[in-house]
């Protein structure tokens, strides 16, 4: 008999289980993450893995807009390595 349900916030495996058996126990292994989002508000994140939390955190950080990065470019063309 399935209760529960705790889905991965990278990949969406998702694990399934009754009321009755421990969280330590089903998600051994598993990562959880608290953010909060202001006051009294809270989001629970779980991750099956090291990998899908890498890959939840990059999408969640701002991307820099290639335009910009193509400014610090030489008269040549080349990229400038120092940045």
């Amino acid at each position: 008999m399935v209760e529960r349900d705790v889905t991965c916030s990278g990949c969406g495996d998702k694990v399934e289980f009754s009321s009755e058996e421990p969280l330590c126990k089903v998600l051994d292994g598993w990562l959880m993450l608290s953010q909060w989002k202001g006051l009294g508000s809270v989001e629970h994140h779980h991750f099956c893995s090291l990998a899908c939390l890498k890959k939840w955190a990059e999408a969640q950080t701002p991307k820099i807009p290639k335009v910009f990065l193509e400014s610090f470019t030489d008269e040549e063309g080349e990229g400038n390595t120092s940045l």
